[in-house]
């Protein structure tokens, strides 16, 4: 099974953006700004578009927490690693 969320970037072609995945239904892609989750943002939905506001802003948020918990986990092993 793919998790939920996933991130994925075109770094040739966007390199100022990432892609944060929702594999689930409603299947979507959020499409924002590197250095700020909000900015630019933009969502391609590959499933019918949600008629609740409320499911979407709550996709949202999963989605921004996951996308700062994989910054900060990145951040950690960056940091480990010259550690050593």
């Amino acid at each position: 099974m793919l998790p939920k969320f996933l991130l994925a970037d075109n770094s040739q072609e966007l390199p100022d953006t990432l892609f944060i995945v929702h594999t689930r239904s409603p299947k979507c892609i959020i499409e924002c700004d590197v250095e700020d989750f909000n900015s630019n943002q933009t969502i391609y939905w590959m499933d019918k578009t949600p008629e609740d506001q409320n499911l979407i802003e709550d996709l949202l948020d999963e989605a921004e927490t996951f996308y700062n918990d994989e910054l900060e986990n990145q951040e950690d092993l960056y940091d480990e690693e010259f550690d050593d």
